[in-house]
């Protein structure tokens, strides 16, 4: 995001009205038509295919009871202000120092299969609006075409609309996350009579990167958390 605060919520409030708004039969139609099937091959939790895992909140609260040395807030921070310290709008997964997941085993495997997050049931499935190579953005439905797993397989029309309506809710979810976070960060800006300046804000991400260290404010759901990274 390069565009202030305030610029940035009317665009994500105008994103998540038009998620609202597309037809879930589109969304059945090309899951069936690719036939997506997981070969449990572990190359979506590789590096190669994720930078990061964001998690909503619900998850990364549950992560916080079973494993909270595996949280992180999220990278690439999108605000900073005077003082330093640093805005996000939730947190992601640990990664190892290849950049895999921290819950990959030896054997390409996850080692939370039965507990893993939303994120990681959905996958490859997405809907969300995306430039393509010319620029020009519309929706994008799948992640990794061709690349990983196994295609052309049945899936019953139940299972389609499964997949679509859990897909269309994830996104949602993470929508309002992110229109809640920059609420909150407009409030205390506000409170603070902080201007949001992106030349600042580029120099400190300039410095953050030479020192690896920063305070961040982090959105939990509810309130924005103040972490060291």
């Amino acid at each position: 995001m390069a565009a202030s605060p305030m610029q940035n919520l009317k665009e994500l409030e105008e994103e998540l009205s038009l998620l609202k708004n597309y037809p879930k039969k589109n969304l059945e139609e090309i899951i069936k038509e690719v036939g997506f099937s997981c070969t449990c091959c572990g190359r979506c939790c590789t590096k190669a295919f994720n930078g990061h895992v964001f998690l909503l909140s619900a998850d990364a609260k549950r992560l916080k009871e079973f494993s909270p040395e595996s949280l992180m807030p999220a990278p690439d921070f999108p605000y900073s202000d005077p003082s330093g310290n640093f805005y996000v709008s939730g947190y992601a997964l640990k990664t190892k120092e290849n950049g895999d997941c921290v819950f990959l085993d030896e054997n390409n495997r996850c080692k939370i299969y039965d507990q893993r997050f939303t994120i990681c049931r959905l996958y490859p499935y997405m809907l969300h609006r995306e430039p393509d190579a010319r620029g020009k953005i519309d929706w994008r439905q799948i992640s990794g075409l061709g690349e990983h797993g196994s295609y052309d397989c049945p899936i019953s029309d139940e299972e389609c609309a499964q997949i679509a309506g859990d897909t269309i809710s994830y996104e949602a979810a993470y929508l309002e996350q992110e229109i809640e976070f920059h609420k909150a960060v407009i409030q205390k800006f506000a409170e603070e009579k902080i201007r949001f300046v992106r030349k600042d804000h580029d120099r400190r991400v300039h410095e953050f990167l030479k020192t690896g260290k920063a305070a961040v404010y982090v959105w939990d759901g509810s309130s924005l958390v103040k972490e060291e990274v």
